[in-house]
């Protein structure tokens, strides 16, 4: 990784993904949070301040060592133990069956293979295990869409963030349940990259055991 990846990148990421509307989205989103937590892409540590009580250990992983000076401080500020490590959500260096609960918040539109990555989260998913997201993606508004497309070059170039994916297909074509859903245009973002999924799904087929 190069001086911009490793040192802009994530000041860049941290400004984009703060902010009240996007902390109030944080604290719900996680609320269902519970037992050992794994949040793939955990940038900065954004999440640290907003996971609840009945979670008692966190392991964050992302793919970009220049994260870690940043997540550092909100890690020693934190009321859990919480463990950094580098490494990419396609290829998680875990074994099976490992976590209670799997986040990922506004990281789908950067991983470089979604089915990859929900094939490994669903391998280290536990029995009666929740996967908890908060995502952005391609919005249902031919309109809206038409400016994603156009804008999405761009904002890979810049973010290394997809404006185009379908999140919920995403999920459910890679073995996934939604167990409760919403989505709607943030009010506090740009139409272009507006469109939110919050989400909470399990493994298909497993539903039928909670």
């Amino acid at each position: 990784m190069g001086f911009y990846s490793t040192r802009i990148l994530p000041a860049l990421l941290d400004m984009a993904t703060s902010g009240a509307g996007t902390e109030r989205l944080r604290r719900e989103a996680l609320a269902p949070a519970r037992g050992r937590v794994l949040d793939i892409g955990f940038g900065t540590g954004g999440n640290v301040p907003f996971f609840p009580p009945d979670v008692v250990s966190v392991v964050g992983l992302d793919p970009n060592p220049g994260v870690e000076r940043r997540a550092r401080r909100r890690i020693r500020a934190a009321a859990i133990p919480i463990e950094l490590r580098i490494g990419a959500g396609e290829r998680l260096p875990f074994p099976d069956a490992s976590f209670d609960t799997v986040v990922t918040t506004l990281v789908l539109c950067s991983v470089g293979d979604p089915a990859a990555t929900l094939a490994e989260i669903r391998r280290v998913l536990a029995p009666g295990g929740r996967y908890l997201l908060l995502e952005h993606g391609l919005a249902p508004d031919a309109d809206v869409q038409k400016w994603q497309h156009r804008l999405n070059p761009v904002n890979r170039a810049v973010f290394g963030c997809s404006l185009t994916r379908p999140i919920g297909q995403i999920l459910t074509r890679n073995g996934f349940t939604f167990t409760s859903s919403r989505e709607f245009f943030r009010d506090d973002a740009p139409k272009f990259a507006a469109f939110t999924t919050m989400a909470q799904a399990v493994p298909s087929g497993s539903e039928k055991a909670l």
